[in-house]
């Protein structure tokens, strides 16, 4: 599925940046963290290659210039790893730089693309945060005569791409976080035969965002970022916290059948694993009265015995890997 931007065109993993079995090297620029990470199928299984975190310094405002400047050598430092194989990268930037918009297909006369294009631009325009001129708008045909639009502005992804290139990597493609998450999934968690057809909620709970992708097997049909998330360090959640992590996650869920009338959501697919404690977890699911399961991708991967380099701790793992793994996966 291709989106945004491939050779600074449009955004998406094409399966033409996978040498061999080898995946590309998956790039979660975050506002608080960067991961790096690379994964490799050898036909019995997916392999870690290589990973990497770096934290952002308290002391250094997201988005400020001394931000830019520390994650130009903190994806230096990451991607000098010797047991990458090859330059080709994949990258994905914050949640909170996109704008998702969902709507229904515009009733017209002639469906060709750019005249559809017209037509979602002309319903979504009056909620955008950006000018018009400024915005780069794509959009993904789902069920029910339903569009997800993805929106961002040109000026961030010319702001990314000066960073990938003062880090000197070889960017092929910007990938949405929809996308990232719905390729672990599929990958890693929705492999069995009654998987194709399961309508399933993945939320992926970080630090300072929750994002949640509603989907069937690989077919994107809903995406939302919260504002709202929970750090490691608030592992006692409080009542409060999964209160409102469940209010959001029930709006998201009457949001969605509202579209999709005849789609049921089987169960509940936590991504961000051990990230989170399982006891928040549990609460939520019981308030949302829906089966659940932890979908831990950490776990899920074969890491080499001879791991030196891998700056990844399966145990006690503080962050959730779920977007950067489904950016090297294909």
């Amino acid at each position: 599925m291709v989106l945004f931007l491939k050779n600074r065109e449009y955004l998406g993993v094409p399966k033409s940046h996978f040498t061999a079995k080898v995946g590309p090297i998956g790039l979660d620029m975050g506002e608080d963290t960067l991961k790096v990470v690379q994964l490799q199928d050898n036909d019995k299984g997916i392999i870690l290659v290589a990973g990497g975190i770096e934290k952002r310094p308290d002391d250094i405002k997201p988005g400020s210039v001394k931000w830019q400047m520390w994650a130009i050598e903190a994806i230096k430092r990451l991607t000098s790893n010797n047991k990458l194989r090859g330059r080709d990268v994949v990258a994905a930037i914050p949640a909170s730089e996109v704008l998702i918009e969902h709507i229904k297909t515009p009733k017209m006369k002639d469906d060709k693309d750019n005249k559809l294009q017209s037509a979602i631009i002309s319903k979504i325009k009056q909620k955008l945060p950006i000018e018009l001129d400024n915005a780069m708008i794509k959009y993904i045909p789902t069920e029910d005569d339903n569009i997800m639009a993805i929106v961002t502005s040109r000026e961030k992804i010319n702001r990314y791409l000066a960073i990938y290139e003062k880090a000197q990597l070889a960017i092929k493609s910007i990938c949405v976080w929809p996308i990232a998450l719905t390729n672990t999934y599929t990958k890693f968690f929705g492999r069995r035969k009654t998987d194709i057809d399961a309508v399933v909620m993945l939320v992926d709970i970080e630090r300072n965002c929750t994002n949640v992708v509603i989907c069937r097997h690989k077919n994107l049909l809903f995406a939302h970022s919260l504002a709202l998330g929970v750090s490691h360090a608030e592992l006692a959640e409080t009542d409060e916290t999964i209160t409102r992590l469940t209010f959001e996650l029930s709006t998201c869920k009457r949001q969605f059948c509202s579209m999709y009338t005849n789609a049921n959501i089987e169960r509940l697919v936590f991504l961000s694993g051990q990230a989170v404690d399982k006891s928040l977890y549990t609460a939520i699911a019981k308030q949302l009265a829906m089966p659940a399961q932890m979908g831990d991708c950490l776990a899920a991967v074969e890491i080499p015995v001879n791991h030196e380099g891998l700056a990844i701790e399966r145990r006690g793992c503080q962050f959730s890997w779920a977007t950067a793994f489904g950016l090297s996966v294909s």
